[in-house]
């Protein structure tokens, strides 16, 4: 399938290719590239579902065609859904201290009328008939539990009834018998109902649910709605303290009505599909991207097929169905009774495939002239989440005992192979949010330079002629000159002193000519 490009801006459309050397000035350089457009257009994949194990392969794939519906769509969901089968019951050693959680923060962006809704149900439906079957295994726990809660309960009572009305040498015994049974039955809980899906809750009761099922919970969701409650749309501030520590595993405290808890490594799932408008909003939560909410999740942005959909589909293969639903079943319950996480290992050729990619990936980070720089709180946790998906498609092909056997070299390939997939639809989503404020000053530069004309003009020109607002001082122009410079469509020039002390010279920059003379 051929990758389809996000829409943007190209800065010359209409202009003629510069086929001679542009100017009559000797001096100048003989020859000007084209320039490179500050916004290219964003590639974005289509979803790498070969990458699965083959009974997942399939399902999501044939989801696909039934519905009708990209199959990044079903691939996405598809990763939630083992992250919440997986999450907080299975970690993955990467190398010395360095291990990943296996929760994930997935997000799919489509427009109405995408079936969402009917790939959902789909995808999320073995999840249900896993936790209705841990609900009736652990139903006779919670009735003891409950019973044996009770009668402690009922006998200190009573202890302390008959220790306030003993006499003599007998009530200091009596006083230290109702003392015991009051710390016996206050030590006493009984067992939460198995939950692993919530909608989208509060995050005062994401937080308590964690703590009641174990450290773990998974929001699945295909509205957006769970973004306005963090962004405090109805409690009137942000908060996202429970969304943040649930991805990373960092301590969460939960401040309960009778007591308070600490979850020591909370494993927050999130698996959503949304309306684009919805990316937009959440880059406008207060504190979301500098707090690092943004850079957690997963993007993918798939182009729509609505207009071009078959109305006559192939249904899912019911022995496909089936092996899915089974799959994702044994695979919740075999990890569901782990209370330290079983713990997944890399081999030596897995391990070296993801320090070759760590090394790609460092230079892309730097904020002048990598590819990542912009986000690069969103890029600075790709690493960590390949990692993350590796153990996670390790699961998918082992099942349960898949801590018995370490990741393969093929898996973790695959795992960067979704991780190249990811990148790519995180840069189309962080355009559309606006995250590159460089590239839109740059675009406000060029404009600036297109309606004056200049061949040569200097830092002090510029200043005076863009807003303050926009660059409230000459150092706020530096990195959007250096960006233009990489381009290609300004040059700097070397800056000569023509006198003693004072204040320099400002410097100066040779313009493009095709921004001074359009028919050149």
């Amino acid at each position: 399938m051929t990758p389809q490009p996000v829409d943007s801006p190209d800065l010359w459309v209409g202009l003629p290719t510069l086929e001679d050397p542009p100017g009559e000035d000797d001096t100048a350089p003989d020859v000007w590239e084209d320039p490179i457009p500050l916004t290219g257009r964003r590639e974005r994949p289509p979803f790498p579902a070969h990458v699965f194990p083959t009974w997942l392969g399939e399902f999501v794939t044939a989801v696909g065609e039934e519905t009708q519906t990209p199959v990044d769509l079903a691939g996405s969901i598809a990763l939630a859904v083992l992250a919440t089968a997986a999450g907080g019951r299975s970690v993955v050693h990467v190398r010395g201290n360095w291990r990943e959680p296996t929760n994930l923060y997935t997000v799919v962006a489509l427009p109405p009328g995408n079936r969402k809704s009917a790939v959902f149900s789909l995808l999320t439906n073995p999840l249900y008939e896993a936790e209705k079957q841990l609900k009736a295994a652990m139903k006779p726990v919670i009735v003891e539990a409950e019973l044996t809660a009770r009668l402690a309960k009922e006998a200190a009572d009573k202890a302390t009834v008959k220790a306030a009305s003993a006499d003599g040498d007998k009530r200091d015994e009596m006083v230290a018998t109702a003392i015991g049974l009051a710390q016996t039955a206050d030590t006493l809980t009984v067992p939460a109902e198995p939950l692993l899906l919530a909608d989208d809750s509060t995050p005062e009761t994401v937080t308590s649910l964690i703590a009641e099922q174990g450290g773990r919970l998974s929001v699945m969701s295909d509205e957006g709605g769970i973004f306005d409650i963090i962004a405090g749309r109805y409690s009137g501030s942000p908060n996202m303290e429970v969304f943040l520590k649930g991805h990373a595993g960092g301590r969460l405290r939960v401040n309960r009505q009778t007591r308070r808890e600490y979850v020591d490594a909370p494993a927050l799932t999130m698996g959503l599909a949304v309306q684009p408008d919805v990316l937009l909003d959440i880059g406008k939560i207060k504190g979301a991207k500098g707090r690092g909410l943004l850079g957690r999740f997963l993007y993918s942005l798939p182009v729509s097929t609505v207009g071009k959909r078959k109305v006559i589909t192939d249904p899912v293969p019911e022995p496909t169905a089936a092996t899915y639903t089974a799959k994702v079943i044994d695979l919740t319950l075999s990890l569901a009774d782990w209370t330290d996480p079983a713990v997944i290992q890399l081999t030596p050729e897995a391990d070296a495939a993801l320090i070759a990619y760590q090394q790609r990936v460092e230079p892309r980070l730097q904020e002048r002239g990598g590819t990542l720089g912009h986000i690069n709180d969103w890029a600075g946790k790709l690493v960590g989440a390949t990692a993350r998906m590796a153990a996670l498609l390790h699961l998918a092909e082992h099942g349960g005992n898949g801590y018995a056997h370490p990741v393969t070299e093929a898996t973790m390939n695959a795992a960067i192979e979704l991780g190249e997939y990811y990148t790519a639809h995180a840069l189309a989503v962080f355009d559309a949010m606006g995250a590159d404020n460089t590239t839109a000053r740059a675009q406000s530069v060029l404009d600036t330079l297109r309606t004056h004309r200049w061949t040569e003009v200097s830092k002090r020109d510029l200043m005076v002629k863009l807003s303050r607002s926009e660059f409230p001082t000459a150092a706020d122009l530096d990195p959007t000159l250096a960006r233009l410079e990489d381009h290609g469509y300004v040059r700097a020039q070397p800056v000569v002193r023509t006198g003693g002390r004072g204040r320099p010279p400002s410097p100066r920059y040779l313009v493009h000519p095709r921004l001074t003379d359009p028919t050149a």
